[in-house]
């Protein structure tokens, strides 16, 4: 089938309205579509060059923009070239405004604006990143939270579910022939949680892990006497540290943060 050209206007980044334009498109199975983003429309002479690209490709436009002289202009404008427009802020603002007996900000771009918060989740993401898989020991001394496990108990993913509630976390692997970093003893226990899992939910993860690989899944990595191996030293280092524990067998990753969010909230209330 032949692909439709689809045209987002904004007067900020257009993520907005393509997000609601790809939801319209979901519902119509087989239709090929291919989307331009034009971002920052700020004049008439960007709507006009956008109006002639959809024009010539026979495309429709999607269009977010807050100023209600551009909104009017693109509509009457894009009814004279027959092409269908879609104003996907205009009637929501209007509904709105009647509806709150108040005039709208008409600023551009409010979604999108960098505050605190905004950085202090790009921080902790950042952080991380930095900190996964026990990459820098230093990190330890800087987390908000340490999370202790051998591979394959979610670490990782946990770490930047974490870091999008704003809490930098660090990780560390438990492998029986490497010791734990010295750094692992001297913070907090409170900060530190040990990840365990069952060993037979181990074995199953890592055999399906190394197909995913492409590899056998006889692999010391998969093999039951190493898991067991594994965990019995995992449990010496967290017995070690004096640090909470979370048996991770059968939870989501949601499920673990949300208990690690619990524990967060009851050492700051204690």
């Amino acid at each position: 089938m032949t692909e439709r050209y689809v045209y987002i206007l904004s007067d900020s980044v257009g993520e907005t309205a393509e997000l609601v334009i790809k939801a319209g498109l979901s519902q119509f199975n087989g239709v090929g579509y291919k989307i331009n983003r034009i971002p920052y429309v700020e004049d008439k002479e960007t709507i006009d060059e956008s109006l002639q690209l959809a024009k010539e490709k026979a495309g429709i436009i999607g269009f977010t923009l807050v100023d209600p002289d551009l909104r009017q202009y693109l509509n009457e404008q894009a009814k004279e070239f027959g092409i269908e427009a879609i104003d996907i802020m205009g009637p929501m603002i209007a509904s709105m405004e009647s509806v709150f007996k108040k005039a709208p900000r008409l600023e551009a771009g409010l979604v999108h604006k960098l505050d605190e918060d905004y950085f202090k989740r790009v921080e902790a993401i950042e952080f991380a990143v930095k900190y996964d898989d026990g990459r820098d020991p230093r990190g330890i001394a800087r987390a908000d939270i340490i999370l202790v496990g051998v591979s394959r108990t979610s670490k990782t993913p946990l770490s930047q579910y974490l870091a999008h509630k704003r809490i930098k976390v660090a990780n560390v692997p438990i492998v029986p022939e490497v010791d734990p970093p010295e750094e692992l003893f001297e913070v907090d226990p409170n900060k530190c949680i040990g990840l365990r899992i069952k060993p037979e939910k181990l074995n199953e993860i890592r055999k399906e892990r190394l197909k995913a690989l492409g590899l056998g899944d006889q692999a010391t990595y998969a093999n039951l006497d190493r898991i067991l191996q594994e965990l019995d030293y995992f449990n010496k280092v967290v017995d070690r540290i004096g640090c909470k524990v979370i048996d991770v067998s059968n939870k989501a990753v949601e499920e673990t943060a949300n208990v690690i969010l619990q524990m967060i909230h009851t050492n700051m209330n204690e």
